[in-house]
Formats: structure tokens, C-alpha cells, sequence
């Protein structure tokens, strides 16, 4: 099969998704790349039989970020070869990458390739890092070698098969460390812990750039920083992690928990 096209389709928020795309695509070699980026809008369109796509999301709660899913609802492929990238924070991915698989398979895409992927955790902070500065440079020469066995793959003359996404080799977790997560969550729920529901602004350290709104997967951050609305935020941490003068912050019990029990790294796994 004869590519015309590398179709990246992300949603990124804090740039980790499209981060690992473009290393995969960098990998399958030099072949026209168009990206499709959902972190702000939707778009609608139809991808080629003869293209390859390349969707990566994150994952939030061990699924799918529901927004990428709604952003991506009117992509269309055309029994068009894709590979399937989820991005995670060193927890877990849970269901993500097989709910993934669903949406391909009922939007015209044929799976030929999938990787999971570790990105810095939207609470990661320096007091308490989770997958800090990941993807890293490792990470991302993971993904480019992943790129490369993609192009054997296709280049190879064989059927371009679908594959089981359930096969992928799944990351060693500690149970101590997943059952005192567990504890701890649902400990919260009983007592009805009270959670900040979107990211606050220090207005002394704001200087009303507009960086934070420029990022803003929803939009409900107006140009001069404030808040318009709590309703609608995904808790993703772009405008934190943007902000040039540390004026957003989004304090959770999570950060800390996640970062006690969940330090040892946890490496790519892919499938093809």
C-alpha cells in the first residue's frame, strides 16, 4: 500500500497527545502530514482509504477524555488504516484504548497499530510530580521506532490486518499502591470531600496576558484571566501549565495521592 497522507487527529489540551503523534509520524518517514487538532473546535471531515491516521487522546479517569470523543464524532475514515494512541499519567488507562477501538471501528477506521503512552499528569506539579516531563526523550524515541515498524508493516505487500487492541501488554501496577488508591477514593466519596472544581487565578501574580484563555479546551476562561464559568471545565490544567507568571493553580487531595503510590514509571506498550 502506497501512502498519500499521515493524518494526525488529536486532542491535546497540554500538548503531550499531539506531542506522541507527531513522533510516530516522524517515524513512518517523510510522507505529507496533515493534523487535525481538536483541543478548541470540531471539525468535520472525510479521511482517505489511502491515508494512514494517527489519533491520539488522553485519558482521563481511566477513559477517553469525553470531550475528544464528542470533538471527534464527525471524522469519518474510509476503511482507512489507523493507529490508535492513548496518553496517560503514569496511573492507568483503564478502558481507554478498547473504547477507542469502538469509536474507530463505527467511524470507518481499521486499526492496524496502537500504543499507550505515558504523559505528565495534569495535577503534576514540582512539589508533587506525577510523569513529570514525560513524554520524555526516551519515550519519544519509543514512539518514532513504533513510526518505523508502522511503515514495515504497511510496506510489507501482506493485508494491512486489524488488530486485537486487548493483546496489548499492559503495565506492571503494584497492589498495594492500587488498593490504597481505592481506599483513599472512596474514603473521599463516603465523606463527601468537597473538590475544587476548576483551576483559581491569583490576581497578584496575573498580569491579564491571555494565555490561559488561548489554551482553554472549553472556553470559559476570558482574556483578562478570569473565570467565566465553573460549568463545562475538564479539570485538564492547560491554563495552569501555560500560564507564564504560576497565577492559575487547581489544588486536589488527588495530586499527592497520585504521586505517593504511583511513582515508578510505567513505559510505552504497543501493538501491531
Amino acid at each position: 500500500m502506497k501512502l498519500s497522507e499521515i493524518r494526525i487527529i488529536c486532542f491535546s489540551p497540554t500538548g503531550t497527545s499531539a506531542k506522541v503523534a507527531t513522533g510516530v509520524a516522524e517515524g513512518v518517514g517523510d510522507i505529507p502530514v496533515v493534523k487535525t487538532d481538536l483541543t478548541r473546535e470540531t471539525s468535520k471531515e472525510s479521511v482517505p482509504r489511502e491515508a494512514l491516521a494517527i489519533i491520539a487522546v488522553p485519558v482521563y479517569g481511566g477513559k477517553v477524555a469525553p470531550l475528544a470523543l464528542k470533538r471527534m464524532e464527525q471524522i469519518k475514515g474510509n476503511d482507512t488504516p489507523a493507529v490508535l494512541i492513548v496518553v496517560y499519567g503514569n496511573r492507568a488507562y483503564g478502558e481507554a484504548l478498547n473504547e477507542l477501538d469502538v469509536w474507530a471501528g463505527t467511524h470507518g477506521f481499521r486499526p492496524i497499530a496502537a500504543g499507550t503512552f505515558v504523559g505528565e499528569h495534569s495535577y503534576s506539579t514540582s512539589e508533587f510530580p506525577i510523569a513529570q516531563g514525560r513524554p520524555n526523550e526516551q519515550d519519544m524515541a519509543y514512539a518514532r521506532v513504533f513510526g518505523e515498524k508502522i511503515r514495515r508493516k504497511i510496506e510489507s505487500g501482506e493485508e494491512l490486518a486489524a488488530v486485537d487492541v486487548k493483546r496489548i501488554t499492559r503495565p506492571k501496577q503494584s497492589l498495594l499502591s492500587l488498593i490504597r488508591f481505592i481506599v483513599a477514593v472512596m474514603k473521599w466519596r463516603k465523606q463527601q470531600v468537597p473538590m475544587q472544581r476548576s483551576p483559581k487565578v491569583d490576581p497578584e501574580r496575573c498580569v491579564q496576558c491571555g494565555a490561559c484563555a488561548a489554551v482553554c479546551p472549553v472556553e470559559i476562561i476570558a482574556s483578562d484571566g478570569k473565570t467565566l464559568t465553573e460549568e463545562g471545565c475538564i479539570k485538564c490544567c492547560a491554563c495552569v501549565k501555560r500560564c507564564p507568571h504560576q497565577a492559575r493553580s487547581f489544588d486536589t487531595p488527588f495530586r499527592q495521592l497520585l504521586w505517593k503510590n504511583f511513582k515508578k514509571a510505567k513505559m510505552p506498550q504497543t501493538i501491531l
